[in-house]
């Protein structure tokens, strides 16, 4: 069990955020640790034949199926939503001495090293945190190449499952308040008075002491809840609202009677739209303009099968019952 103390100054510093960069760290374990029947099956099938290029061997050594994931990997996230290059700079930018310090934690860590290939991998982290600038060169470049060919092609999804799941979070927390959020958090977790308690493999206490806490929605974090107390920022990541649903494939329209009305684009689009999404994300995920998806989206709204909200900056569309109903007939 981890408990977390806040002051009342850490309650009023709860945010959110997520991570592209925390995304495809955490789906390095999800890769290594999901059984081939499990909810990343549909992904883990479709990536492992694409694996050729990144250094697999240094990222799986650096980031374990369980225990200790090192710190200097874990973006601070100061925007809500920042680019892959973002984080990836942060983390290259890391101090070395740190990242010696916890490559060398990882090589001693016993439940990380659990499982064939100790060896090979203790002496790895021997010789990367002997030389941590080189080691941090070579985890971020290889570490892009794998978002590139493992986690890239499939963001614009994940990324609006995460929105969603920031929308509704928001709405818990001015709803309900704390107690409320993390009620509906994740069943590992429990607030207590001032104490947010964890369900862990291991036993922990950290006062918060004004950093406050960062909430990060991640779908490879599934089934567990990671947990950061080191400085600058503590943060818990956990999985969002509907990451079971992620990897089912949209409805067909291909050769649906909804495709002679609405034309193959427009019925497509209202496919995607079982997860709300910007025109942006619709835009990467058809490669169409961002113009000519929102024409798309502005006929669909006005006829009622698609909704629109705003969020913050962000316009996001979503299929209406109505729009649901077509699809399904």
């Amino acid at each position: 069990m981890i408990r977390l103390h806040f002051s009342a100054e850490d309650l009023g510093r709860i945010r959110f955020a997520f991570s592209p960069v925390w995304e495809a760290v955490t789906s390095l374990r999800a890769l290594a640790a999901s059984p081939r029947t499990g909810l990343h099956t549909p992904w883990i099938r479709r990536v492992s034949q694409l694996l050729d290029e990144p250094d697999m061997q240094l990222l799986t050594t650096v980031v374990r199926p369980v225990g200790y994931i090192p710190d200097f990997l874990h973006p601070t996230l100061g925007d809500r939503s920042p680019s892959f290059d973002d984080g990836a700079a942060e983390v290259s930018a890391a101090d070395p001495q740190v990242v010696a310090a916890e490559l060398s934690h990882l090589a001693e860590h016993p439940l990380a090293q659990r499982g064939e290939g100790r060896a090979r991998r203790v002496r790895m982290l021997r010789e990367l945190s002997r030389s941590p600038e080189d080691a941090l060169t070579r985890i971020v470049t290889e570490l892009e190449r794998y978002w590139n060919v493992a986690i890239r092609p499939f963001w614009p999804r994940i990324e609006a499952l995460l929105q969603a799941d920031l929308s509704y979070r928001m709405d818990q927390l001015a709803s309900g308040g704390v107690q409320q959020l993390f009620a509906t958090l994740h069943p590992s977790l429990t607030f207590n008075e001032d104490t947010l308690e964890i369900v862990k493999y291991y036993d922990g206490y950290a006062e918060l002491r004004r950093r406050g806490l960062l909430l990060i929605p991640c779908v490879f974090a599934w089934p567990d809840v990671i947990v950061r107390t080191a400085d600058p920022q503590p943060a818990v990541t956990y999985a969002p609202r509907g990451v079971g649903l992620l990897w089912e494939a949209e409805p067909s329209t291909h050769k649906s009677p909804l495709g002679d009305v609405l034309g193959r684009s427009r019925a497509a689009i209202l496919a995607q739209l079982d997860l709300p999404m910007s025109t942006t994300q619709l835009a990467a995920q058809f490669d169409r303009s961002a113009p000519t998806i929102n024409t798309h989206l502005k006929s669909l709204q006005a006829v009622g099968i698609v909704s629109a909200r705003r969020d913050g900056q962000t316009v996001l569309y979503s299929r209406t019952e109505l729009g649901d109903s077509l699809l399904a007939g």
